[in-house]
Order: structure tokens, then sequence, then C-alpha cells
């Protein structure tokens, strides 16, 4: 079995030594699994991120997916917020096992990404289909982690000392991630990454979603990673941005004031962590600017 260079290398540096045992293991477990839940491999997906994913077909020739992930909070996490979807707008968990952090799923054939449509106007359809699909309660007895949690974030780039974002977009932020939870109707259970390469079409269910983070918090924010997201290769990426944010406001009946100080907040969130992280912040912080440009 065949594991990049790459992937490896992101793997521990995203998790340390236990990214690194959970590699050397890797090939192992790859093989228990494929012989407990009897599968056959047709090899890992080409776009491989935190978790190790491969195309399988279990005795019955069905296409599957079998998902590896370093064992954690997250990847339990994941599995919960895919049982509570139970296969309703989100690929279906079909198996798991938590503590080895191991999940069987439908695989949506043929699997097209939503970022492969061209037509805005087609894309802004589709993702309104599946964000409708999975609103849910946050599920009862279940330590899914809250947003509030995400926004640590701010004080922690704050603290770190004057960083290339000002801190009065960070204090705008956070002002106005309060106002949005002050006036929200309660926590739903949130996507937490639901953008164009989380949605993929299947010729039995249309489009749906996969790879959900779960987490507690107000619906607007599940919108905010859509927003942002495929702008780069756009001539004129504050005008689709625009028009993406007055469609969503107004097919979906919500409130234009309130979803773009729910995209400032979140937004200048996702950039700071692209500055911890050493990652491309500057595409986020743009459209966090022209956030602010639409509200003013």
């Amino acid at each position: 079995m065949i594991i990049s260079r790459k992937f490896q290398e992101k793997i521990i540096n995203a998790f340390g030594q236990a990214g690194e045992a959970w590699i050397e293991s890797l090939e192992k477990r790859v093989e228990t699994y494929l012989q407990k839940w009897e599968l056959t491999s047709e090899g890992p997906v080409d776009n491989l991120s935190y978790n190790f994913v491969i195309k399988v077909t279990d005795s019955h020739g069905t296409p599957l997916i079998l998902k590896l992930g370093v064992p954690n909070f997250d990847t339990r996490n994941e599995m919960v917020t895919l049982q509570a979807y139970n296969g309703e707008g989100c690929a279906k968990l079909l198996k798991s096992d938590p503590e080895n952090g191991v999940m069987l799923l439908e695989r949506l054939v043929p699997g097209k990404m939503l970022s492969a449509e061209s037509d805005e106007m087609v894309v802004l359809e589709n993702f309104i289909k599946v964000w409708k699909a999975i609103r849910r309660p946050v599920p009862v007895g279940t330590p899914t982690p809250s947003l509030s949690h995400w926004f640590e974030g701010l004080t922690r780039y704050r603290n770190a000392g004057e960083g290339p974002i000002p801190l009065k977009h960070v204090q705008l932020a956070e002002e106005y991630f309060h106002q949005v939870m002050e006036t929200s109707e309660g926590p739903q259970l949130l996507h937490g990454d639901l953008h164009h390469e989380n949605i993929l079409y299947s010729e039995e269910k249309g489009w749906m979603a996969i790879d959900p983070k779960g987490v507690a918090g107000d619906p607007y924010f599940d919108v905010i990673s859509f927003l942002i997201n495929q702008l780069e290769s756009k001539s004129d990426p504050r005008t689709i941005l625009k028009l993406r944010i007055d469609t969503i406001s107004g097919q979906m009946g919500l409130d234009r004031g309130r979803l773009l100080k729910a995209a400032i907040a979140l937004g200048t969130l996702y950039a700071c962590w692209g500055v911890e992280d050493l990652a491309d912040w500057e595409t986020t912080y743009q459209c966090v600017k022209w956030f602010i440009e639409f509200l003013e």
C-alpha cells in the first residue's frame, strides 16, 4: 500500500508523535478492517486531507468508503454527527469503530464535487438544498463542541501580539459574534465545513454533504465556509460574493445584515487560523473586508 510522503508529513505536522505512530500502523490497520468488514480495496482517493480515505466494495459489490483517522475527539465527534444525520442530506455512516477512528460510509456515485459546476446559480440552488436538508437539533447527551470554543481562537490571536490582521477587525468580529449569539433562537447541529468540495453528487440521492465537523451553533454560521470558497478562480470575486449573499439571504429567508455579521465574525476567525497555521489568510481576509463593505 502506497502512502504518499505529503500525506505522512501533513499527519505528523498536525498530530506529532501520535500521528507518527498512526502512520506506522496504518497499513496493518487498513488490512485489518478490509478483512473484518469483508471489503475489497480500490485504492485511496486523490484528495487526501487529514484522513486516509479508500474506495472499497463490499462482498455484494456495493461501492463504499473506508475512512481512517487518527483516533481522537474529532473523529468520534464526526461519527456522532453522521449518526444524527442518518443518511439524510449527508453520506450515511454504515459501520464504525470509534476507539480506532475507523468508519465505513456509503459512497456517493459518481461523487462529482459541487465545485465542478460552472453555473453559479446552479451551485447556489444545490447548496441551499443541502443546507436545508441537514438542519438538526444538537444530539442529546453528546459532547458536541460549541462554536464559542472555536471563537477562543480570536482571543489567542490577540494575545499573541500584533499580527497582519488589524486588532480592530478582531474586536469587530468578537462584537458581531456576540450580537449573532444574543439574537439566536438557540444552537443547532452545524456541519461546520459546508463548502463546494464537501458537497458531492449521487445519482441515487442527488447532492449530499460529506465530512461534517459537527459543532453546536447558530445555523447562519453554516453558510460562511461556502460563501468564501472557490472565489480565487473567478474573474470578479467581489461580485460573485455579493451574489451569493443576496441569493442565500433572499431564498432562505435569512436576515442579510445578520448573515453579514456572522460572515465577518467567522471569516475573521478563519483568517486568524490561517495566520497561526502559516497558511493562506489573505484571500479570506479580503472577503472579510468585502463583508464589512456590504454591511455598511
